[in-house]
């Protein structure tokens, strides 16, 4: 489908973090925007400023996988409905906001417990915070070896 960047990071804003309120949604499209604006490592590599090259890069958000295990996946962007708020977050993030305590994270993850690890895997980050579900990581020396 041929949907805008600012479509595709609402629908990705929505489905990943829709539960986690205006903080947590803000806090996820910050990691796609590092991600996109990266300045080494693999996301420089592959995302090359893109947003639409960050968020379909193989692997990295469930939401933006129709099929997990070979298994259908119900959740994810093609079955978004964005709201208002979601494009709003994604304008924001676009236009170069960021939740100050997430500050350089590139990885976020939901342990479904009450502990975040203390590094990310393969040591390339290292924790940063939790908002709601999500622990949020900012990358090591080691992740611009990637």
């Amino acid at each position: 489908m041929a949907y805008s960047d600012r479509e595709l990071l609402a629908r990705l804003i929505q489905c990943e973090a829709g539960g986690e309120g205006d903080i947590g949604m803000k806090a996820v499209a910050g990691v796609v925007m590092n991600r996109v604006h990266a300045s080494g490592g693999e996301y420089a590599r592959v995302g090359k400023g893109s947003i639409r090259n960050i968020i379909f890069q193989p692997y990295q958000f469930v939401c933006a996988s129709e099929t997990e295990g070979g298994v259908y996946n119900p959740q994810n962007i093609y079955n978004m409905s964005p709201e208002a708020i979601h494009y709003e977050i994604a304008d924001w993030a676009i236009a170069g906001n960021r939740v100050p305590v997430v500050a350089e994270s590139l990885w976020f993850y939901n342990p479904f417990s009450p502990d975040c690890r203390p590094n990310f895997p393969s040591n390339v980050g290292y924790w940063q915070t939790r908002i709601g579900d999500h622990c949020f990581y900012n990358p090591t020396n080691a992740y611009y070896q990637t």
